[in-house]
């Protein structure tokens, strides 16, 4: 994704807000060059699905306290939550040039995190939320054996066309590319699927997540949407419906995996 290092496109796709770590739970990653990423574990029973979870672009694990109680408690899973450079207790500045090379570095460091924090050794899903579907949906492609199922919540089809509308000007929007059209990328995934979209989405609109579902070759695969939510207002209008989905996707998945 380097086409989206623009100085103004990395003012508007990142918020990075700052955190300190509180408890034995809390880490941090390598990805290289010196930095680390920051990451909050939630640990569940020992054959219990991990979510790898890459969260929106103003917020940081730090504060995934209460929704990783519900994935736990109506779920049944345990939660991963990773924060990109510059947010929370990572070091280095967030550019999207670096997102999917530090998903992989992420995807690498499992196996130690698994034990280290007794996450288990029960089946890995991966989920992104707004600008961390970009990161899971890499993941979903590059490592789809190793996979149950893919998560994504209120994200891109199309980051081009969404800079466009967003009205920035013709030498900051990079050329078409598959490397940003995801709904074309989605075509080639082939893993069970869940994708939830609040319909009152005005950032991302619900029919991106319309074309990601559509273009998705999976048997397995789901399309939820909450007819009140907006971008950042799902759990606050759709709650039940929301982990609703989630717990049934992830009992499905893993049936389908046996």
């Amino acid at each position: 994704m380097n086409e989206l290092d623009h100085p103004l496109i990395t003012q508007t796709i990142f918020f990075p807000r700052k955190a300190e770590p509180v408890g034995e739970h809390d880490g941090t990653i390598p990805v290289g060059d010196g930095v680390v990423l920051g990451y909050r574990a939630y640990p569940h029973e020992p054959d219990a699905p991990l979510i790898l979870y890459f969260h929106g672009n103003g917020e940081i694990a730090a504060e995934h306290d209460s929704i990783a109680s519900l994935y736990r408690e109506v779920v049944g899973a345990a939660l991963l939550v990773v924060d990109y450079r510059g947010y929370g207790w990572s070091t280095g500045q967030p550019a999207a040039n670096h997102m999917l090379p530090d998903a992989e570095a992420v995807f690498r460091a499992l196996p130690d995190l698994r034990e280290k924090h007794q996450l288990g050794n029960g089946p890995l899903f991966v989920m992104g939320r707004s600008l961390g579907g970009p990161s899971a949906m890499h993941l979903a492609g590059a490592h789809t054996a190793a996979l149950t199922g893919l998560i994504l919540e209120s994200t891109f089809a199309d980051v081009r066309a969404w800079l466009l509308r967003k009205g920035f000007p013709a030498g900051v929007v990079p050329g078409p590319s598959r490397a940003l059209d995801f709904a074309a990328q989605m075509s080639d995934i082939n893993l069970p699927l869940l994708v939830i979209h609040g319909e009152q989405d005005t950032l991302i609109p619900p029919d991106e997540g319309r074309r990601l579902f559509k273009a998705s070759p999976a048997e397995v695969k789901r399309l939820v949407t909450i007819s009140a939510a907006g971008h950042n207002t799902l759990l606050a209008v759709g709650l039940e419906t929301y982990f609703g989905a989630v717990a049934a996707f992830v009992s499905e998945a893993k049936a389908h995996s046996a």
